[in-house]
């Protein structure tokens, strides 16, 4: 019989790529449900040496402030310390006291919130040139080819088809 070789306990495609309900630390219930707490918690984390040379170091290399607000609040995420809610709602004061610390330590920096300008430079448009010039043969910069064109006598349209009409 064909049923004796089927197996029904057999695992579902996709079941080794999922976990059981509740096995990752952001779907069980947070260690941190307000707003309040976890800005205790940021800045305990924050005001720690450690904490505080890595934030500066990484200013330094020219990451935005924003970035940083919001990579921190999305691993805590991820562990399970507070919601997306919370971490939204707490972003703001992360930026605050990071910019504080890049201030203390007279660092320029960048927020991520201010609209970039792209400023186009001599190299910018040296470099589209030079590009340009290498997809494009240097006979086809130099003259146009010119265009023949020959004229063909007009044709009538027969109908054609399997409801036209026969002559």
């Amino acid at each position: 019989m064909l049923t004796d070789k089927v197996q029904f306990n057999a695992p579902i495609p996709g079941e080794s790529l999922t976990a059981e309900l509740g096995g990752r630390p952001w779907q069980t219930p947070p260690k941190l449900a307000t707003v309040d707490e976890a800005i205790d918690y940021y800045m305990e984390r924050m005001s720690s040496e450690d904490f505080m040379e890595q934030v500066v170091d990484v200013l330094e290399s020219g990451v935005p402030v924003a970035t940083i607000a919001n990579t921190l609040q999305l691993a805590s995420v991820m562990d399970g310390i507070h919601t997306v809610d919370v971490g939204t709602l707490v972003v703001p004061v992360i930026m605050e006291m990071m910019m504080l610390l890049a201030d203390s330590a007279d660092i320029e920096y960048k927020t991520g919130l201010e609209e970039e300008k792209e400023e186009i430079t001599d190299s910018k448009i040296a470099k589209a040139v030079s590009k340009y010039k290498k997809s494009v043969k240097e006979s086809d910069i130099a003259k146009p080819k010119e265009v023949e064109t020959k004229e063909e006598p007009e044709v009538e349209d027969e109908p054609a088809g399997l409801m036209a009409r026969r002559k």
